[in-house]
């Protein structure tokens, strides 16, 4: 976990990518930071998973499949309660373009 990956070099590229200014303390902080995450994925690899299968599911269920159907819900009053101003069943709102 000692080897460094990221270095200061690095960290002012990414931040620059990122479009956010750091200062040289928060660029150590940052490297620091950076090259424990990668150690831990480091160690991750280290994981033997050979004989482990692929998992699918968590769950054993299995859904009931439906058919695909459009319609409005038939609840125009419903969604339409709240608005602020309807008119004829569609929401109205002000005129953006003049």
């Amino acid at each position: 976990m000692s080897q460094h990956i990221i270095d200061s070099k690095k960290v002012e590229k990414i931040a620059n990518l990122a479009k956010i200014e750091i200062n040289k303390d928060q660029e150590f902080h940052f490297t620091e930071q950076l090259n424990n995450i990668i150690g831990w994925f480091n160690k991750l690899n280290e994981v033997d998973v050979s004989n482990v299968e692929p998992l699918l599911n968590v769950n054993d269920m299995i859904l009931e499949m439906h058919q695909d159907e459009v319609s409005d819900g038939n609840k125009i009053e419903d969604v339409l309660k709240n608005a602020p101003d309807a008119r004829y069943n569609y929401f109205a709102v002000p005129k953006v373009i003049e």
